[in-house]
């Protein structure tokens, strides 16, 4: 069964614009961007989410905690932040259309904070919002049924991954699967569905752009409720993906040094023999010397197999 939604003049304005954004990125190839930004953004991701559920820590806090030094604050925030942490380290081991891997991300993420981390709940639950209940979600017994049908919709139904992402971070807000820790989930998740077609989301910080829209977040998320479907959430979803984008800007974007571009080249080229022009090919906007600097400082390093001289060499990565 299909969530409930309906693609909108403005989805598909802000696909089309999200689409130009990317391609940018990925043509100058800075989907991965330097390794301080990264570090950078990850920090923010993490505190922006947690601070959006409550934890006080911030983004100095949380930087300590990530350098191992010991800080003044609340246990159970700390704790947050730790499994935050700690979940983020792993993000290569989950697997989007994986029900098993989004229960044991949810373990990681709770683990010591709630009962039953990892466990789908049985019991009913309601959201509050101040002192008004702002939706009930699903009796426990519907739960499995419900995400079952979630994650067949996300393995199967044909729309396009943006639109998927952002309707399965809805409906696990809707169904809240968990007897916490659905939100921290639900936006984590989003970014497990994207960033392995768009590498450029595995350190994009969205969730520091939700934190600065966070009335408006929950303003869709009750629109969308009360609409039965997740239209105009789709609409808010990709709106703040578009700004996040444009924050991450060209011009924030440092140019890749020489060990990000063989790191890069190495996921691309796998286990293939290439020469230098084969390299100058994939990175169009460096000059001859700087090819040459990048692979003579990767054989150095033990990255690279060499064998010939100058024109003729060629190279092989070892670790394939």
């Amino acid at each position: 069964m299909t969530p409930p939604y309906q693609i909108t003049h403005r989805i598909l304005q802000l696909i089309v614009s999200i689409s130009e954004k990317i391609g940018e990125i990925n043509a100058s190839h800075l989907q991965k961007a330097p390794a301080a930004l990264r570090k950078t953004n990850r920090i923010k991701t993490i505190q922006s989410s947690l601070e959006i559920e409550g934890n006080t820590l911030t983004e100095e806090q949380v930087t300590a905690i990530l350098n191992n030094k010991r800080i003044l604050a609340p246990q159970k925030d700390i704790l947050e932040v730790k499994n935050a942490i700690a979940l983020y380290d792993a993000i290569h081991e989950f697997k989007p259309n994986s029900q098993t891997s989004f229960l044991k991300a949810h373990k990681i993420l709770m683990q010591g904070l709630i009962a039953t981390p990892g466990k789908i709940r049985s019991t009913a639950v309601g959201i509050v919002k101040g002192s008004k209940i702002s939706h009930i979600a699903p009796i426990g017994q519907m739960v499995k049924p419900l995400l079952n049908e979630l994650f067949a919709y996300l393995k199967s139904n044909e729309d396009l991954l943006l639109i998927k992402s952002c309707v399965f971070h809805y409906e696990i807000e809707f169904i809240h699967p968990f007897i916490d820790g659905n939100g921290r989930m639900g936006r984590f998740w989003q970014t497990i569905i994207l960033k392995d077609h768009y590498p450029v989301f595995e350190f994009l910080p969205i969730e520091t752009v939700v934190k600065r829209r966070q009335a408006d977040y929950y303003k869709a998320l009750s629109i969308a409720g009360k609409l039965g479907n997740s239209t105009v959430f789709i609409e808010f979803m990709l709106a703040v993906i578009e700004e996040a984008l444009n924050e991450l800007s060209l011009n924030q974007l440092l140019p890749i040094k020489g060990k990000d571009r063989i790191t890069q080249f190495a996921a691309l080229i796998k286990d293939a023999s290439f020469s230098r022009k084969d390299y100058l090919e994939n990175f169009k906007n460096i000059s001859v010397a700087t090819a040459s600097r990048d692979l003579k400082e990767a054989v150095k390093a033990g990255m690279l197999e060499k064998t010939g001289d100058k024109n003729t060499a060629v190279y092989r990565f070892k670790k394939y």
